[in-house]
C-alpha cells in the first residue's frame, strides 16, 4: 500500500508498472493509456514467467498487471502470483484477465493478489483499479466484494476472506470509521449528521472518500457493503 496526499491523489515519484501479457497489441494499448497519467510509468513487459520474473529482479515494479493465461500456460499467472510474492511481498499485483472474475477472483486474492479486473470492462477502469490498488491496497468489483460477504457470513468462512474485509475496513480513519457505522445500521446522511453533530455535508464528504478507499463504484454499492459488513459483525 502506497501513501497518498490529499483528496486528489498525488504522487510525488512515478509508480513503476510492469505489464505480463502474451498479447503484444495488448501491452501498448494498457502503455498508451497508462502514458497519459503522469502517476504511473511502465517500466517493461513480459509474456511469460520466466521474462516475468527477470524483469521484476531487474526493474523492481511497484504493481505488476497480470493475465492469468501466458505464453507458457493458460494458467501460469496463477502460479507466478506466488513467485513474484516470493521475490518481494511489496509488489502489488493486478490480475486483468478474460477468466470469470467470479470463478478466479477470490483464488487469486487468497493466494497473493492484491486485485482483480476483467477485460471486457472499459479501458477507463484500469486507472480507477490502479489508483484504488495503491492508494488502499486493493481492488475488486462489487458482484467480487458481494461474493465475499457472503462467504464472510457463512459458518466455516475461510481466513483469508475475513481477512480481505478486515483488511479493507481498517484504512478508514476514525471519523470514517464514525460515518461508516452509521451508514452499516441504514441510516441516510441527514440522520447520520444529527447522530454526530456535524454537516450533512461533511457526512457526503467522508462517504466520497469511504467509497475510494473500498474500492466501490457508486453510493448504492457502498450502502449495500456497509449493511452486509454490519450484517457479519
Amino acid at each position: 500500500m502506497h501513501p497518498t496526499m490529499g483528496n486528489n491523489l498525488f504522487f510525488p515519484v512515478a509508480f513503476k508498472i510492469l505489464i505480463v501479457d502474451d498479447d503484444p497489441a495488448f501491452c501498448r494499448g494498457i502503455e498508451e493509456l497508462v502514458a497519459n497519467e503522469p502517476e504511473f510509468i511502465v517500466c517493461g513487459e513480459a509474456a511469460d514467467t520466466r521474462e516475468a520474473l527477470a524483469a521484476i529482479r531487474r526493474e523492481i515494479p511497484d504493481l505488476v498487471i497480470l493475465d492469468i493465461s501466458l505464453k507458457d500456460g493458460d494458467f501460469a499467472g496463477l502460479d507466478l502470483i506466488s513467485e513474484i510474492n516470493a521475490l518481494s511481498c511489496s509488489i502489488s499485483i493486478l490480475i486483468y484477465s478474460m477468466h470469470d472474475e467470479m470463478r478466479f477472483a477470490l483464488k487469486t486474492l487468497q493466494i497473493g493478489a492484491r486485485g482483480y479486473l476483467m477485460k471486457q470492462c472499459p479501458k477507463r477502469h484500469v486507472v480507477k483499479a490502479l489508483r484504488n490498488l495503491l492508494e488502499t491496497g486493493f481492488y475488486v468489483s462489487e458482484q467480487v466484494i458481494r461474493q465475499l460477504v457472503c462467504k464472510h457470513m457463512e459458518p466455516g468462512d475461510s481466513d483469508a476472506s475475513a481477512s480481505f474485509f478486515e483488511d479493507s475496513v481498517s484504512t478508514l480513519s476514525n471519523r470514517e470509521m464514525a460515518v461508516f457505522k452509521q451508514m452499516a445500521k441504514g441510516l441516510p446522511p441527514r440522520e447520520i449528521a444529527s447522530e454526530l453533530n456535524i454537516s450533512v455535508k461533511t457526512v457526503e464528504a467522508h462517504r466520497i472518500k469511504i467509497r475510494s478507499k473500498l474500492g466501490l463504484s457508486s453510493s448504492s454499492a457502498l450502502t449495500r457493503f456497509a449493511v452486509d459488513w454490519n450484517r457479519g459483525q
